[in-house]
């Protein structure tokens, strides 16, 4: 029998836990922390030419992937900071495809590597001094049209921070690097 991964959702699509539970809510929690490693170890001995190769046919490059993170989880972050200081605030979206094809996503990844490091430190930071009614607080998204909460934005992040790691190691083991 022969399984076919899905090169676009490796992990499989995000389900979220709803309502969230503390469970759900720690392995997440501790799913974001762990993505400054995860995503080091990923791109670790990566050349220029394999950074520049897309993780799938169609799909950002892995430098773009590692930069696109990044821009995500800085947005993610602020978006956190927002839920928890303001009455359901509209967050702004951004084009992540567009800012994938801006000129910084075709710096080293260190430079990204580096804004993961420091920006998980301080959401780490901020995760560990929530009670658990934090979690209820939400953020209004203009393009899906509802209240986020912070209970189920943790645990998108929880999933994305696994999902764009799984697709550099699937691309690697595809590859033999």
């Amino acid at each position: 029998m022969t399984t076919t991964i899905d090169l676009s959702y490796p992990i499989g699509r995000f389900t979220p836990v709803e309502p969230g539970t503390a469970d759900a809510r720690l392995a997440a929690i501790d799913d974001i922390a762990a993505l400054p490693r995860h995503m080091r170890d990923a791109v670790a001995g990566l050349n220029d030419a394999q950074l520049d190769t897309p993780y799938r046919p169609g799909g950002w490059t892995v430098r773009q992937l590692v930069h696109h993170v990044a821009d995500s989880h800085m947005n993610a972050f602020i978006r956190l900071k927002l839920a928890l200081t303001e009455e359901t605030p509209t967050i702004k979206p951004y084009d992540e495809k567009a800012w994938a094809g801006l000129p910084d996503a075709r710096l080293p990844i260190e430079s990204s590597l580096a804004i993961l490091d420091n920006l998980h430190a301080r959401w780490d930071a901020i995760y560990g001094a929530l009670a658990p009614a934090h979690f209820d607080r939400a953020f209004f998204h203009p393009e899906m049209q509802k209240e986020v909460t912070v209970d189920l934005h943790t645990q998108i992040y929880g999933w994305h921070s696994k999902h764009h790691v799984a697709h550099v190691m699937a691309l690697r083991r595809r590859e033999g690097w």
